[in-house]
């Protein structure tokens, strides 16, 4: 079974949309939507969706995410955002990928939705992050139970928790990426000077590798809601 553990804050305007593809997908499918306190209708409308269950917990990403996979019952684990679509496809395609005994996970290809010159941008730019070894939370991460805990599981990082799993993940195994294309939201840039928030972005990982604290960084990452 595949357990996929989405972390949410305030995404009434989004989880719909991710909920349906979600419960479009074949086979056997639990889903857990873990919930950082949001004071919007986030818990309503999830509970309103059959096989969707609501874990309630504190906020932060990495809290959120690591509470996820710990009540979470499948022998897979797949991280997906709460504005991120799936293809029909991805379930049988995780399956596939982690029948190599070799591969300790991986993630999808990545589109931003919109048209936007900065969604453009950012979709064409990320197979060069992969390239860096820089694999992110948006681009739906999937790995075996036992490579995850093997891995230490997520820690409590409000940002570039991600970073810091795959990074463990790769000692366990190989990383890979399936073939399928998830579809995810580029409200983060619209709106603004794309050439500034990827720049931002940019220092901020500088200063992360440098090891300056993910808890530190978070105070300069702007919401995207």
């Amino acid at each position: 079974m595949i357990s996929v553990i989405i972390p949410a804050l305030n995404e009434a305007a989004v989880i719909g949309a991710t909920l349906e593809a979600l419960l479009r997908l074949p086979g056997n499918l639990e889903i857990l939507l873990v919930d950082g306190s949001s004071d919007d209708a986030t818990i309503e409308i999830a509970r309103s969706y059959p096989r969707v269950r609501v874990i309630e917990t504190e906020r932060g990403r990495g809290i959120q995410l690591r509470e996820g996979a710990r009540v979470s019952t499948g022998d897979i684990l797949w991280f997906l955002h709460a504005d991120t679509i799936v293809p029909p496809e991805a379930g049988d395609q995780i399956h596939k990928t982690l029948e190599d005994p070799k591969i300790a996970g991986g993630n999808f290809v990545l589109q931003f939705n919109g048209g936007s010159r900065g969604a453009r941008m950012l979709t064409a730019i990320y197979p060069h992050l992969r390239k860096l070894g820089l694999c992110y939370g948006d681009s739906g991460i999937f790995t075996r139970r036992t490579n995850y805990e093997l891995a230490g599981g997520f820690r409590p990082h409000p940002i570039f928790e991600d970073l810091d799993l795959v990074g463990r993940l790769r000692k366990t195994g190989r990383f890979v990426q399936a073939p399928g294309r998830l579809v995810t939201s580029s409200r983060r840039f619209e709106h603004h000077n794309f050439e500034l928030m990827f720049a931002r972005w940019t220092a901020l990982q500088a200063l992360y590798w440098a090891g300056v604290s993910p808890r530190i960084l978070s105070r300069l990452y702007p919401p995207a809601r």
